[in-house]
């Protein structure tokens, strides 16, 4: 028996791709998982292979979320664990456009808050629960090629983190997962970015999935399945204007790869 025997358990996005991965190593566990992601078949797929309740729906906006939370508890009774893995990546910088930066800060953001809103109560009166927020390594480094992805993956690691230094001490326990490139359908339309940034290192779903467990077990903050994240996230914070020299040499590359530059 392990700490996730047993409890009740929400997985976003969980009907491929990391999600699928987190639920299934959650079900392996002991844990009730319940499945959501927008694609309703492929919440069912999940859920099926598992022995999970699927409840397909959006995880974003204020009513989704409320609708998942209530379909949550009905079939689990409470929610110990809450997985905010679902989230959108939107090419484009500055000029991305107002409905690429909402859609972004709705789904990478804001998810998150609506979540831990109607969450908490119940956590604080009971003294303890879990979330579980999936970023990325662009919410500690960042991504080119894609501004509002990166500002908005920020934002994500940074509620995680108030969520965790407001409420650990009474029992609510965060977890900010940070991974690089990942061998999902995200992974595959990053394009010229992706190709130079993530996939010569790409993971499994299945290899994240077993970090969050790990760090589940030994109540750690960040989860980097990707260890060299650490040295970036250092040297990021330790010398700022050689990292972003050097991640404006990467720019550079992934122009030449593109042929916008000689």
């Amino acid at each position: 028996m392990t700490a996730l025997a047993g409890r009740g358990v929400v997985v976003t996005g969980a009907g491929q791709g990391i999600g699928a991965a987190l639920a299934t190593a959650f079900a392996a566990e002991g844990a009730r998982v319940v499945v959501n992601d927008l694609d309703a078949d492929a919440a069912h797929r999940t859920a099926a292979r598992i022995g999970g309740v699927a409840a397909p729906g959006d995880a974003a906006s204020a009513e989704g979320v409320a609708a998942l939370v209530d379909t949550a508890r009905a079939a689990l009774g409470t929610i110990d664990v809450y997985c905010a893995n679902a989230g959108i990546a939107t090419t484009g910088g500055a000029d991305a456009g107002p409905e690429a930066w909402s859609r972004a800060w709705d789904v990478n953001v804001m998810s998150h808050v609506r979540a831990a809103e109607l969450l908490l109560p119940d956590w604080l009166e009971r003294g303890e629960g879990r979330f579980v927020a999936t970023a990325s390594a662009a919410g500690l480094l960042t991504m080119l090629g894609s501004a509002p992805y990166a500002v908005t993956k920020h934002g994500a690691v940074a509620f995680a983190e108030w969520l965790s230094a407001t409420y650990r001490h009474r029992g609510v326990r965060v977890h900010a997962l940070c991974p690089q490139g990942v061998n999902t359908a995200m992974l595959r339309h990053t394009g010229a970015a992706g190709d130079v940034l993530l996939r010569p290192d790409a993971i499994e779903p299945e290899d994240v999935a077993a970090a969050v467990v790990q760090a589940v077990a030994e109540e750690r903050f960040l989860i980097l399945p990707h260890p060299q994240v650490a040295d970036y996230y250092a040297a990021r914070a330790t010398t700022p204007d050689r990292w972003i020299k050097g991640m404006n040499h990467l720019q550079q590359a992934i122009e030449r790869s593109e042929g916008a530059l000689a």
